[in-house]
């Protein structure tokens, strides 16, 4: 238990501009939570556009100091609105999209199609279809079933389509078992070892109408250690090295993936950008000079990085029970249905009680989602004050895949969303309503 109070003991998962104002309330953005709240009620999840913003110039500054001309394509799947997206737009980044759904959004927020790279291992023809008269800018091709599609698509229009092909190259990213999407043994990707990611470039050169511009690998997420990075790298440029010899094709773009890490808990704290930019860039140097291959132009997809930390989860208590001799409990509005992620990853957080920012705290509880399952459990273990019916939590470190793996378990209603910045704080996402759940019955 820290002797901190939470607004210092937190620093590092709290958004950049988060402060405690004279009566120890949480404020992000200029905002004051209790007054957030009091607006548009809690469930409340709360972004810090500033947090955001400055995390995707950290990216680019980073990255292209070590790797001139660098883009970065945020991972749609972390979380998508039109409004991050035109926050996106503003600040250089592209996108990564893995369904017609994310495309969709994408296109509504501003995002130039040519910024937009296609993923996923599940791409049906509706939606190859949809990208292609989109005028996505790269497709990146999972399996082989896909990439007859494409080129069967890309010859029936006469139509060019620069893709890239996902490998897989059989590296350990050292991350939880369902996160890990590197291995050979994965659903993801043309594995490298087997000889099959060959076989599809060479099949890939033979249609007339898809242009293969490079690699791309994903090792998994979150990657606390870089070192699955340099590996990775190392593999797929000996890949890239062979194919120029036997094939006489040269890479002209590759992508790393994404995976950076994020800062959930206080003892867990993520590398800095800089810290991926340069270890990332050496190892591209080291193994194109190694294999006499060309510096491709390169591409990262920081996804949960780059608005895990802007986003904040705000609860009110709604009961508290006592358990001699075993556990407190302190049950919150929300729950599994807006953060799937402990039930599913075991993953952990820190909480907070946000109009007591200033008090260290001094008890053990375990704050309790309020959906009929056991395992719906929001943070194990935290300290907290003493917390009364009614007073808010807050639950940093929420700002990705929690909206965006959120569901109506329960038939719960669907929080709302706030941008807040220098004081102001905009509804991006209303809060659903008792009617909105029968919007799509017959």
């Amino acid at each position: 238990m820290t002797n901190l109070p939470p607004i210092e003991a937190l620093s590092d998962v709290l958004p950049l501009t988060a402060h405690a104002d004279p009566d120890g309330v949480l404020e992000i953005g200029g905002c004051n939570v209790r007054d957030l709240a009091n607006e548009f009620g809690t469930p409340l999840y709360i972004y810090d556009e500033h947090t955001i913003r400055a995390t995707c110039r950290a990216y680019l500054r980073d990255y292209q100091a070590q790797l001139p001309g660098a883009r970065a394509h945020y991972a749609s799947k972390a979380w998508l609105s039109p409004a991050l997206t035109r926050i996106l737009v503003e600040e250089g980044f592209g996108l990564d999209v893995v369904s017609a759904g994310e495309l969709h959004v994408a296109l509504a927020g501003g995002m130039d199609p040519e910024q937009i790279g296609f993923h996923g291992n599940g791409k049906t023809r509706e939606e190859l279809e949809y990208a292609l008269d989109r005028g996505v800018g790269r497709i990146i091709v999972d399996n082989d079933d896909e990439l007859a599609v494409l080129d069967e698509l890309t010859r029936d229009r006469a139509s060019e389509q620069r893709i890239m092909l996902r490998i897989t190259p059989g590296v350990d990213a050292q991350t939880h078992a369902k996160t890990t999407t590197g291995l050979r043994d994965s659903k993801f990707g043309f594995p490298l070892p087997s000889g099959q990611a060959e076989a599809a470039l060479v099949r890939a050169l033979d249609a007339p109408f898809l242009d293969v511009t490079g690699f791309h690998i994903h090792l998994g997420s979150p990657l606390f250690n870089i070192q699955p990075y340099v590996d990775g790298i190392a593999t797929i440029s000996e890949f890239a090295a062979r194919m120029k010899q036997r094939h006489g094709y040269e890479w002209r773009e590759f992508s790393p993936g994404g995976g950076m890490a994020l800062t959930y808990t206080a003892d867990q704290v993520a590398p800095e950008t800089d810290r991926y930019a340069v270890e990332i860039a050496s190892a591209i140097d080291t193994a194109c000079d190694t294999h006499g291959l060309p510096i491709p132009d390169v591409h990262i997809e920081p996804g949960r990085s780059v608005v895990g930390r802007a986003g904040v989860a705000l609860y009110s208590v709604v009961s508290r029970k006592h358990i001699p001799e075993t556990r407190d409990y302190v049950t919150v509005d929300g729950g599994m249905a807006d953060n799937i992620r402990p039930a599913m990853y075991d993953s952990q957080y820190e909480a907070a009680a946000a109009e007591q920012m200033r008090i260290i705290p001094h008890i053990m509880v375990t704050v309790a989602g309020k959906f009929c399952e056991s395992g719906d459990v929001l943070v194990r273990d935290a300290h907290l004050p003493s917390l009364q019916l009614g007073e808010l939590i807050a639950i940093p470190a929420s700002g990705a895949y929690q909206i965006a793996m959120e569901s109506n378990y329960n038939l719960a209603l669907r929080p709302a969303i706030v941008m807040v910045n220098d004081g102001e704080a905009k509804l991006v996402r209303r809060r659903q309503t008792l009617d909105d759940l029968l919007q799509l019955e017959l």
